[in-house]
C-alpha cells in the first residue's frame, strides 16, 4: 500500500503557497483533512461570525483541491479521535500541518496530537506559516529569521497528485448544527481566497494609495486599509505572498506618492509576526499579565456595569459607542479605534483586560490570538515596556470624525445634534438637547464617567503601579524577552529629558 500522507488544514485554508501540502504530494498519496472541533467552538473567544468566515473559506478550499483531483475530508470531533480513526482506516504514514500559534485550546490539543503521533510511530512535520520561531531562546536575530522565511519562493503544487481513494467526507456543518450561539453580524466581510485576491489587487491599484494617512479615521479606513486581516487570520492567503506583492508594488512606486503608502503597509506586515512571536514565546499571555508586577492593579475593582455599557456601546461617550456598534455590526474596525476601545475600557473605566480580550475576540472577524492578546496587554498598560497611551475619546472624536459623520451613522439617536456638540452631548443644556431630539438617560445614556477626570485618576493610579520596584525590575526581563531590537534614533540637540517628557505627555493623552 502506498504511503498515506495526511495533510491537516487548520488556520491555512488555501492550496497556494501551502508548503505542507506540497511536501506531502511529493511523498505519497494525499489525504487532505479539516477537523471541526465542537469543543473549540464552545470557547469564550469563539463566535458564529468566526465560523461563517471559516465555513466560506472551507467551501473555496474544497473547490480548489478538487481542481487537483483531491477531496477535502471533513470530520467532526476530537482531533486525536479523528486522527486515530483515519490512521486505522487508511494506514496513515505521515502527518503534515502548519505550525499554529493559537489559543490555549489549540495549544493543548496540539500537545495531545504530538503524543498520539509519537505513540503510533507517525512522523508529524509542522512547517512555519509565519516568520515566527518555535522555542526561540532570545529575540536577538529574530528579524533575520523573519526575512529568511519571507524571502523563500512562493510554493505551487505539482500538476500530478495521487489522492486517497474511496473516502467520503462529512458535510461542512452550519453554525446552527455546531450549536454556536447566534451572532448577528449583518455587514460582515466574507471569507475565502477569491475575495482576498480582489482586495489585494484593489488595494495596490487604488484603495491603498493614501493608506498611510487614511488608516486612522474610521471614516476612511474601511476603504484605505487592505482588508486582508480576515483572510490572513484563516490562512486563505499567506503572509509571504502578500509581503512579496507589497515589496514588488512598493519598488514600482519608488518615485511616486504611493511609495510611502506601501512602505507603511509593509511595516504592518512586519508588525503582524512581531506580535505573534511574543505569544508563541509566552502563551500564558492569554491569561496573565505580561509584567506580573501589575498583578492586582485592576482585578479587584472590576465594575460590571461599566463593562456592560462598554460592551454594548452604551457608555454615553459617542465616539466610543459608535466604534463599538460598528464593530458589532461589521466585525471589523481600524487599528487606532481598536486601541482606543481598549484604552478607554482599561483606564477611564479601569477594567481588567481578560474580559475585554474575550469580548473583542468574539467580535473581531479577523481574530488572530497571537496578535490579539499581546496587543490587548500593550493597550491596557500591563507590559511595563510600552509608554501607556490613555486615549482621550473626545479628542479622538474631534480629530478623526470632526463633522460627526461616523457618529451619526452608527448612533442615529444623535443625528440631529450640531457638529460642535455631537462629540460631547452631556455638556449641552437639557432643553437644547431636547430641541435636537435627545434626552440623556432616555434615548441616549448619560456618560458612565467624566472622561477627563477619569483619565487623570487612572494616570495617577497607573503611575504608582508602574514605578513600583518590583514592576520596574520585571520590566527588564519583559524587554529582554519580547522587546523589539530596532535601533532607536536619538536627537543630537535639545534636552533629552524635555523631549522624553513631551513624548510621554503626548502618549498619555492621545
Amino acid at each position: 500500500m502506498a504511503n498515506t500522507q495526511l495533510v491537516w488544514f487548520k488556520r491555512d485554508l488555501r492550496t497556494h503557497d501551502h508548503v505542507p501540502l506540497r511536501e506531502a504530494t511529493l511523498r505519497g498519496r494525499v489525504l487532505p483533512l479539516y477537523i471541526v472541533e465542537p469543543d473549540y467552538w464552545k470557547g469564550a473567544d469563539a463566535s458564529g461570525r468566526h465560523w461563517e468566515v471559516v465555513r466560506e473559506s472551507l467551501i473555496e478550499l474544497r473547490d480548489a483541491l478538487h481542481q487537483f483531483g483531491l477531496p477535502l475530508i471533513i470530520r467532526k470531533g476530537d482531533a486525536v479521535g479523528v486522527l486515530e480513526n483515519l490512521r486505522r482506516e487508511h494506514e496513515v504514514h505521515a502527518l503534515w500541518s502548519h505550525e499554529e500559534t493559537g489559543n490555549a485550546f489549540t495549544f493543548e490539543r496540539d500537545k495531545r496530537v504530538g503524543h498520539w503521533a509519537k505513540a503510533n510511530g507517525i512522523e508529524w512535520t509542522e512547517v512555519p506559516q509565519f516568520g515566527v520561531v518555535r522555542r526561540l531562546k532570545q529575540r536577538g536575530g529574530w528579524v533575520r529569521h523573519w526575512e529568511a522565511h519571507m524571502n523563500q519562493p512562493v510554493q505551487a503544487l505539482p500538476t500530478i497528485i495521487e489522492a486517497v481513494q474511496n473516502i467520503v467526507s462529512e458535510p461542512i456543518p452550519t453554525a446552527q448544527e455546531l450549536a454556536i450561539q447566534q451572532d448577528a453580524c449583518p455587514h460582515r466581510q466574507r471569507g475565502g481566497r477569491k475575495l482576498a485576491l480582489k482586495y489585494l489587487d484593489s488595494f495596490f491599484a487604488e484603495r491603498g494609495l493614501s493608506y498611510h494617512y487614511q488608516m486612522s479615521s474610521p471614516n476612511t479606513a474601511p476603504q484605505a486599509c487592505s482588508r486582508l486581516s480576515v483572510p490572513l487570520s484563516v490562512g486563505a492567503v499567506s503572509i509571504r505572498e502578500v509581503l512579496q506583492r507589497t515589496v514588488y508594488e512598493r519598488e514600482r512606486a519608488r518615485n511616486s506618492d504611493r511609495y510611502r503608502a506601501f512602505t507603511a503597509f509593509e511595516a504592518r506586515l512586519h508588525w503582524h509576526c512581531h506580535f505573534i512571536q511574543k505569544f508563541e514565546s509566552e502563551p500564558e499571555l492569554e491569561f496573565q499579565n505580561m509584567n506580573r508586577g501589575f498583578d492586582g492593579m485592576r482585578e479587584n475593582q472590576f465594575n460590571q456595569n461599566h463593562f456592560n455599557a462598554w460592551a454594548k456601546g452604551n457608555t454615553g461617550l459617542p465616539f466610543v459607542d459608535a466604534c463599538m456598534r460598528r464593530l458589532q455590526a461589521t466585525g471589523w474596525i481600524n487599528f487606532r479605534m481598536r486601541a482606543m476601545l481598549v484604552s478607554v475600557a482599561s483606564y477611564q473605566l479601569w477594567l481588567h483586560w481578560p474580559m475585554l480580550a474575550q469580548h473583542l475576540a468574539k467580535l473581531f472577524t479577523d481574530y488572530e490570538p497571537g496578535i490579539h492578546y499581546p496587543q490587548i496587554q500593550m493597550q491596557s498598560g500591563t507590559t511595563g515596556i510600552n509608554i501607556p497611551r490613555i486615549y482621550n475619546p473626545v479628542k479622538q472624536s474631534q480629530d478623526q470624525d470632526p463633522r460627526g459623520e461616523f457618529i451619526r451613522y452608527w448612533l442615529p439617536e444623535l443625528r440631529q445634534l450640531p457638529n460642535e456638540m455631537i462629540h460631547t452631548p452631556w455638556l449641552m443644556e437639557a432643553p437644547e438637547l431636547k430641541r435636537h431630539g435627545v434626552t440623556l438617560g432616555e434615548n441616549y445614556p448619560l456618560p458612565v464617567i467624566e472622561p477627563e477626570q477619569a483619565a487623570r485618576e487612572a494616570k495617577a493610579n497607573y503611575t504608582l503601579w508602574r514605578q513600583r520596584t518590583e514592576t520596574l525590575e520585571l520590566s527588564k526581563a519583559v524587554l529582554e524577552k519580547h522587546g523589539s531590537r530596532k535601533k532607536i534614533r536619538r536627537k543630537s540637540s535639545g534636552s533629552k529629558q524635555e523631549s522624553r517628557q513631551k513624548s510621554k505627555q503626548k502618549d498619555l493623552f492621545a
